[in-house]
């Protein structure tokens, strides 16, 4: 009788950890996939966020949900992705501001590098040197000119101290050696009443919110920051035209939770690359002025290590304070 439940016990253990093995296999996803966005819905990342989550849904055959965590400059949407599982289920969406929060704020209660695994570069777009048109400047070179002869006549504004507008514009004082006068604001949407009306003369913005204001002759460009021009502003040069070095794409881009498996890693990068070349989703990226940028996750997490660097570069040359919460 005790050889026969010895035997019957034996049976049962293989059986389950034959079973095991299959319910390891399942295919990724089968079940909705949370997309964490660290802003609130209808600004541009959450527009972006939601382009790349429809196709996702219609490729994986699961929804990709997406889900505003907003506040603390995303440093809370981070911090949820840096506590969920390491099971695909829980992504974030996240853009430049990451890597400045990376390189610049140590006191969070997580490490803001080490809690996002890379996937994949989602998509990008330049950020445009904008004046307003009193500004007695043409072009780049005439702005540079005029900066070094006034130096802290002018001023620019941002959205805010530590933002990507803020380093952006810290970084061109660094490499053109002019000295423009800092005027933090809450988002380059609040700056834009008192850009147009000349009370500050400057603004780093992206180039799809500045589009409009370009076009009515609101503001001037002067530059762009990526590497080649944008084909929503042929005309409009290069930073790296007369700054050669300087490149600063705003860029998007999916993350997971630290120790992801690789293979829901390498599957999410592959279908991301499926995604932006999707007729469907090329041409709404194009409407909205940016353009898809896939990555392996090898490429991403090298292009990240490299933002952080830049980012803590330019807090550390320009000697900027950030107040952390």
């Amino acid at each position: 009788m005790l050889k026969r439940r010895q035997i019957t016990r034996a049976i049962l253990a293989a059986s389950c950890a034959a079973a095991m093995p299959l319910r390891a296999q399942e295919p990724y996803p089968n079940k909705p996939v949370r997309v964490l966005v660290p802003s609130t819905a209808g600004g541009g990342i959450d527009l972006l966020a939601r382009m790349f989550a429809q196709r996702l849904s219609e490729q994986m055959g699961q929804q990709f949900v997406v889900d505003n965590v907003g506040g603390a400059g995303g440093t809370i949407a981070s911090g949820t992705l840096a506590r969920a599982a390491p099971d695909g289920y829980t992504l974030i969406f996240q853009a430049t501001t990451a890597a400045v929060n990376a390189a610049s704020l140590t006191k969070l209660p997580f490490d803001p590098v080490t809690a996002l695994t890379p996937i994949s570069m989602a998509a990008e777009f330049p950020l445009v040197m904008v004046v307003n048109p009193d500004v007695p400047a043409k072009d780049i070179k005439e702005f540079i000119a005029l900066l070094r002869a006034n130096p802290a006549k002018y001023s620019y504004g941002s959205a805010g101290v530590g933002t990507g507008t803020h380093l952006a514009a810290e970084w061109f004082k660094l490499m053109a050696k002019v000295h423009i006068l800092h005027i933090p604001y809450k988002g380059t949407g609040s700056v834009m009443p008192d850009l147009i009306s000349g009370q500050v003369h400057m603004l780093f913005d992206g180039v799809p919110p500045q589009s409009g204001h370009i076009k009515q002759g609101r503001v001037r460009p002067l530059a762009v920051t990526s590497k080649n021009r944008s084909p929503a502003l042929p005309h409009v040069p290069t930073m790296a035209e007369v700054l050669p070095g300087y490149e600063l794409p705003f860029w998007t881009g999916i993350f997971a939770p630290p120790n992801t498996p690789a293979p829901i890693v390498d599957k999410l990068a592959g279908e991301i690359r499926k995604a932006t070349a999707s007729p469907q989703l090329a041409t709404k990226l194009q409407e909205f002025g940016a353009e898809g940028h896939p990555m392996t996750p090898v490429e991403f997490a090298s292009f990240w290590k490299q933002q952080v660097g830049l980012f803590r570069k330019i807090v550390k040359d320009a000697n900027i304070k950030l107040e952390e919460g």
